[in-house]
């Protein structure tokens, strides 16, 4: 133990050593500037010198874009449902008991095709009877017609026998309609639903049977905020995409607006059609409504970003040349916002194509005419939005020509295809009349 202590000694000696360096080394006293700057202790002083005070300050930074000509789409977003071009629920006029159902579930009928038919022996026997009346009517007329040129009967009895004839006429026609009541037609080319009948039911008058459908077109029905009821006009294109079909898109052409606006809502309501000659759509699917009011080839866009808010005004911070050569002054102008856009927005009035605007560091532009430069952010960003002064703008020349519009895509603009991408021939359907014939 004794051979230990000096060495606890020296510890204790060399831990109060450090301790009072590391103190003296944290409250050492600052050399004077002057000094330093003789001894040259100071590496960065040469290369940040400090700027005298009476040097001009460099003009504020700016980065800028210029107006651009783009075709804008003035649309808006809905949601609806779809519904058949033509539907119906076949029920009898009168009633009777089912001898034939002349269809299969899902078959697709013409219009004119018999489709249930009812047991027709009575009525049949009574059609037979009024045939038989009135060709004895026919012949007692047609006798008294003789008589009455001879003179023999009088004009009464020929009138009476007139009378006769007319009326088993009419029990003729009323046997006719009854029989022909008897057989229910399909009323329209369509899709025949699942039927409700068998063969051996008697039914009454107005009993449902089964529903057909004319599916080749679907109407598609939605609704807009009234503000909108100015915009929307028969005619237009509205883009459908359905979540029971991911990826796929169809072209709604706006065929009628509702006149009346929903006092609850506010809303107007909309119709549209959609050529289903691909058999891809079903009545009451849930759609998602992208309504299109017009397009703008040639509308003047700048980014979203240089709109300023002032006031109730929305304004840009315009640069413009200054009074000196190769200087470049701020100027605060009202503008008149058209279409809203994702990063960008249309300006209808207060700049002209070409005209720079400041998208960052409005802020430091706090007076009008303030000298600025503008920073380069082009190279950078790979050629993003924000474009120097100098820089040509591209978006005139990236701007789909008329030629290349193609419309929206996956739509049903052009001839229709089916799943095997073959193209289905002929007429839209929905541009024919509820009462055209196929």
């Amino acid at each position: 133990m004794f051979f230990k202590k000096p060495y606890l000694l020296f510890a204790l000696v060399g831990l109060a050593l450090a301790l009072g360096a590391a103190w003296w080394l944290q409250n050492k006293p600052a050399a004077p500037k002057a000094e330093l700057a003789a001894s040259g202790s100071a590496p960065n002083s040469a290369a940040q010198p400090a700027p005298a005070s009476g040097a001009p300050q460099r003009p504020p930074a700016v980065e800028v874009a210029k107006v651009e000509k783009a075709m804008l789409v003035d649309e808006t977003q809905s949601v609806g449902s779809l519904r058949s071009f033509q539907g119906v629920v076949l029920r009898p006029e009168v009633g009777g008991r089912v001898s034939q159902v002349l269809f299969q579930d899902g078959q697709k009928v013409k219009k004119g095709q018999i489709l249930v038919q009812f047991d027709d022996q009575l009525p049949a026997a009574q059609l037979a009877q009024s045939k038989a009346e009135l060709s004895i009517a026919q012949a007692n007329h047609t006798r008294n017609q003789e008589l009455v040129a001879q003179n023999f009967i009088s004009k009464r009895s020929l009138d009476e026998s007139d009378a006769v004839l007319q009326v088993a006429q009419a029990k003729l026609a009323l046997a006719q309609a009854t029989l022909q009541r008897l057989k229910v037609l399909a009323p329209f080319d369509g899709t025949a639903g699942f039927r409700q009948i068998n063969v051996g039911d008697y039914l009454k008058d107005g009993a449902d049977m089964v529903n057909v459908e004319d599916i080749e077109a679907v109407l598609l029905d939605f609704r807009l905020p009234e503000r909108f009821q100015a915009k929307v006009k028969p005619g237009q294109k509205a883009q459908v995409t359905m979540d029971a079909l991911p990826g796929r898109k169809f072209t709604a052409f706006i065929q009628a607006i509702d006149p009346l606006i929903d006092a609850n809502g506010r809303s107007v309501g909309v119709r549209g059609c959609i050529d289903n000659r691909q058999m891809q759509l079903r009545p009451g699917m849930f759609a998602r409504v992208n309504a299109v009011f017009g397009e703008r080839d040639d509308a003047m866009v700048i980014p979203e970003e240089a709109i300023v808010p002032q006031g109730g005004r929305s304004t840009v911070v315009r640069v413009i040349p200054g009074p000196n050569k190769d200087e470049l002054i701020s100027e605060r102008v009202t503008v008149k916002i058209g279409i809203r856009q994702p990063g960008r927005v249309e300006i209808l009035e207060g700049l002209s194509m070409g005209d720079s605007v400041v998208v960052a560091g409005q802020q430091r532009l706090q007076k009008e005419g303030t000298v600025l430069r503008i920073v380069d952010t082009s190279k950078a960003q790979g050629g993003g939005a924000n474009t120097a002064a100098g820089a040509k703008p591209e978006a005139a020349g990236n701007a789909k020509k008329p030629s290349e519009k193609s419309g929206p895509k996956g739509g049903n603009a052009g001839p229709a295809k089916d799943g095997k991408g073959q193209a289905v021939a002929g007429e839209n359907p929905c541009t024919r009349g509820l009462n055209a014939t196929r």
